[in-house]
């Protein structure tokens, strides 16, 4: 064959003996296109020669055989979230490695917004979407852009929250509350402030949902004046960090359902003379690669993000094809580090 002309379909088909639907279908269609189209060796012998040969699928022409432009859409609150930048790159990664291409949105949360970027998004014929900035409220009506989404078979995969019975892929949220839980109480707290994040976040709701049950079987409550809402963000955390910290009557341990709010919480208490560790036990939640940076490592629950990410596209991916997957929750783990690493005095 000559190399330096394009290699196409039919140079394919013709140097493999078969017909060109039979290669397009191998190449350019599913893993269920491919076996319905041709034996397992013989799809490997398709894809050992486009392979040797340097074969490049034109997206544009396969997307008009298939009906599938081989995107994905990703909507998340904003990517300058280090959680949410980790779980894009397992998104895209795992994307990449079965041929398909990803784009992301930043909503900051506005539901407006939210419906706006998904209806740009399958306007550009997307063959799904990866949402990590889903709506949810505690017995509160269905998301109703969700249940849209879902009355029009538009195939998406929520990460990080879950609302209503969509699939989706999170941490074990309550068991990570839980997991906060015991450590505090483990090291004698129980004067326990906790900054339980925005209400109509699952990720929030849960992580302190778990955290008061696990008090709760210690005999341990959580006044109302220190379940604290606030945005998820640092400066957020030295707000009320200030606020919890200023006066004698302060909690001796704090809980913050993301590791920026904790870190502006440490901010806070230097800022009041205290030590983080020493003066007040912090501890956050995800584990992102500053909380291991600080002077004071910071105690935190780790989350699978980039896992999150991957497994949400393999999900989304049968959906595609067809299926139903079934929610997963990965497991948490507790990183203990300086930030509350010391037994209460007495």
């Amino acid at each position: 064959m000559n190399k330096s002309r394009p290699v196409t379909l039919q140079s394919l088909a013709r140097q493999l003996g078969l017909n060109v639907s039979t290669v397009s279908r191998v190449l350019n269609g599913s893993e269920d296109d491919a076996r319905a189209a041709a034996a397992p060796d013989t799809v490997k012998r398709v894809r050992a020669l486009a392979a040797e040969l340097q074969y490049q699928t034109n997206p544009h022409a396969a997307s008009l055989k298939t009906r599938r432009s081989r995107t994905i859409g990703v909507l998340v609150p904003r990517l300058s979230d280090m959680v949410l930048a980790t779980i894009y790159e397992g998104i895209d990664e795992a994307a990449a490695e079965h041929g398909y291409l990803t784009f992301v949105s930043n909503t900051q949360d506005a539901p407006d917004k939210q419906r706006k970027l998904i209806d740009m998004a399958l306007a550009r014929r997307v063959d799904g979407l990866i949402l990590g900035d889903a709506h949810s409220h505690e017995g509160a009506a269905p998301n109703p852009l969700l249940a849209d989404l879902a009355q029009r078979d538009v195939p998406f995969v929520l990460v990080s929250r879950h609302a209503d019975d969509h699939c989706a892929v999170t941490c074990d949220d309550l068991e990570g509350g839980r997991l906060a839980a015991e450590h505090l109480l483990a090291m004698g707290h129980r004067r326990i402030a906790v900054m339980v994040g925005e209400p109509f976040t699952s990720t929030g709701r849960d992580r302190s949902a778990g955290f008061f049950a696990a008090c709760a079987r210690h005999g341990v409550q959580v006044p109302a004046q220190w379940r604290i809402e606030s945005p998820f963000d640092t400066d957020a955390g030295r707000l009320v960090g200030a606020r919890l910290l200023a006066g004698p009557d302060r909690p001796t341990a704090i809980f913050a359902v993301n590791d920026f709010l904790a870190v502006g919480v440490m901010g806070a208490a230097r800022e009041h003379g205290l030590e983080a560790g020493r003066d007040v036990a912090v501890v956050g939640y995800n584990d992102t690669p500053l909380a291991g940076a600080l002077p004071i490592g910071l105690t935190t629950i780790h989350s699978p993000m980039h896992e999150m990410g991957r497994l949400g596209l393999e999900l989304l991916l049968q959906k595609i094809d067809g299926g139903a997957p079934r929610s997963v929750r990965l497991a948490p783990s507790l990183v203990v580090r300086g930030s509350s690493d010391r037994p209460i005095p007495g």
